[in-house]
């Protein structure tokens, strides 16, 4: 299999803080990529610091052949001008533009949400809609879809793993940022599974297998 070349879109976000220094333990090849008010957040990692609007995205891309988008918002953020329409749907699409200019790109890693599938509210209906724009683009994705995350600072999900299990709903079972971020990585390291969206048992069966160190 061609070795991946990895481009890390949010990686300043919370699941990109925990998947960069992870993706440096395994030696992956990848660029984190930050907007310049954010490059500080990213250390020493090996960086792309530029606007997603940059027309010079296209040329990043060339080298790489895997875009993980970690991107995404949050109410809180609102009052900074970001909107769910920019952040999660305007991202997906200037990183898809780019990804097909460049013509090296064969994988395309999105990060979601449980609940796109049957989206209700403005955060879920952004989510949907950026996994269609993946879907559609005619390059082979793999789409993550978690429930809450279980270790974020300000999360208060006492028992919810153990309930959720008990009661067999998988898909709403909160997960850790280091599980999620193993599987991500994984996922792009492995490139696949392909044409995939891994919501419940499907995203579970990667956590087994991903190493997180």
């Amino acid at each position: 299999m061609t070795k991946r070349a990895l481009f890390i879109a949010g990686a300043t976000g919370a699941v990109g803080q925990t998947l960069v220094p992870l993706a440096i333990r395994q030696q992956a090849d990848f660029l984190a990529h930050a907007r310049p008010k954010s490059a500080s957040k990213l250390g020493n990692a090996p960086s792309a610091i530029l606007e997603l609007s940059d027309p010079t995205l296209v040329d990043v891309l060339k080298g790489r052949n895997t875009v993980v988008s970690l991107i995404g918002t949050m109410r809180k953020r609102f009052a900074a001008g970001d909107t769910y329409e920019s952040s999660d749907i305007g991202t997906t699409r200037e990183l898809l533009a780019a990804a097909s200019a460049a013509g090296t790109i064969d994988h395309f890693v999105l990060l979601s949400s449980v609940g796109a599938g049957s989206p209700r509210g403005a955060y879920l209906k952004a989510k949907a809609e950026a996994e269609r724009l993946v879907v559609v683009s005619g390059i082979p994705y793999t789409i993550f879809r978690p429930s809450a995350f279980e270790d974020r600072e300000g999360a208060f999900l006492p028992g919810a793993r153990a309930i959720t299990k008990l009661l067999g709903l998988r898909k709403y079972e909160p997960i850790k940022l280091q599980e999620l971020a193993a599987s991500i990585l994984y996922s792009a390291m492995q490139r696949g599974p392909l044409n995939s969206i891994l919501e419940g048992d499907s995203l579970w069966e990667v956590v087994a297998k991903a190493p997180r160190d």
